[in-house]
């Protein structure tokens, strides 16, 4: 079963009005939400909404207000959160920063002490669909769920990096992280017995294994690359705390409680460098070449990143959201504890 995504968002956006969050903030966390729902970042859409509807509830995220501005040099600058909504502060901040970028070529804004922010993908077209090349790298200083490399005890979080990039067609959407599968991925599979098809967490002992559980029994995510090339994963995962929590000036050394992001935004302008109309002839060379590339499965061609997640959003646009099994039944039983009205559609299609 599908439902339209104008009603996902209406519904969800009330949801956390009635929880209490402000009305620009519970759009914009709603409109993210169902955004990364309509890429198919299951984990990281609507599934997260309990989660930050009960953040609300504790006092851990805060409902309205403005970031504080710690330094502002036109094309670098740094806000401090305060635990406000993630979607909104990144909203905010790609639409500054673009802005910037526009006026200096380049611009990167920092923010420190943010709530978190959901699936990075689902940010990137607000810079590509202007012409504008966008980088965002997110950590979590209240996190240690990755070992660094040869270690056992967590240090980092997965701590994601997403690049958009224009193109001559539809723009290449790359999201990456430092670990080979995440906390949310985990915590799913646990609730559902399910185990990973191949060994991508370590126990306490710091032995590779498919049971997701070992997370929660003194084991970590193994970074990306695994034991046999996981320092990658451990080089990446010092880069994105550096330029995140580093470049914020705020993060572990502080020792933050509850649910906390640093994050950073850096916006480019081809315009500004070798050109508009060269970069894209440049990115749409890149595009031909890699679909042109012989497969390796004659049944599986070669992909660009983000081509999969932007038909699934097209199909999802036009047909309706497909959504994970349990995540309807687990807004609908938040809409009775807020008193919020379930749309007729979405009790039907939970009653079907």
């Amino acid at each position: 079963m599908t439902i339209k995504a104008d009603i996902l968002r209406g519904f969800s956006a009330e949801l956390f009005r009635a929880a209490g969050l402000a009305d620009d903030k519970a759009e914009a966390v709603a409109k993210y939400l169902v955004e990364a729902d309509l890429m198919g970042h299951t984990t990281h859409g609507l599934a997260l909404a309990p989660w930050y509807l009960q953040s609300i509830a504790d006092g851990v995220m805060t409902r309205d207000g403005t970031p504080e501005t710690v330094s502002d040099k036109g094309a670098a600058i740094c806000w401090r959160g305060k635990r406000l909504p993630g979607a909104w502060l990144v909203a905010q901040g790609v639409k500054l920063a673009c802005a910037r970028a526009r006026e200096y070529g380049t611009a990167t804004l920092v923010i420190g002490d943010s709530h978190h922010i959901g699936a990075l993908a689902a940010y990137l077209e607000d810079a590509t669909s202007q012409g504008l090349m966008i980088s965002i790298a997110s950590s979590s200083p209240s996190g240690a769920q990755v070992a660094p490399f040869g270690g056992l005890k967590g240090v980092f979080t997965p701590d994601p990096v997403a690049y958009g990039i224009p193109t001559p067609g539809d723009p290449i959407l790359i999201d990456i992280s430092a670990s080979i599968t995440t906390v949310n991925m985990a915590q799913r599979m646990i609730r559902e017995g399910r185990v990973y098809d191949h060994a991508w967490v370590a126990d306490a002992t710091g032995k590779p294994t498919t049971d997701p559980k070992a997370v929660l029994e003194g084991g970590t995510l193994l970074p990306t690359g695994g034991l046999d090339h996981g320092q990658k994963g451990y080089g990446m995962a010092l880069s994105v705390e550096a330029i995140t929590q580093g470049l914020a000036g705020y993060g572990r050394a502080d020792a933050p409680k509850g649910t906390n992001a640093a994050v950073t935004i850096s916006v480019y302008d081809p315009a500004a460098f070798g050109g508009a109309e060269a970069f894209l002839k440049q990115t749409g060379w890149l595009v031909d070449a890699c679909l042109a590339s012989p497969p390796r499965n004659p049944d599986q061609p070669v992909r660009l990143p983000g081509q999969a997640a932007l038909a699934r959003k097209r199909k999802a646009l036009d047909q309706g959201v497909a959504l994970y099994p349990g995540i309807l039944a687990g807004l609908i039983e938040q809409a009775g504890t807020l008193s919020v009205d379930v749309p007729v559609v979405l009790a039907a299609h939970e009653a079907a």
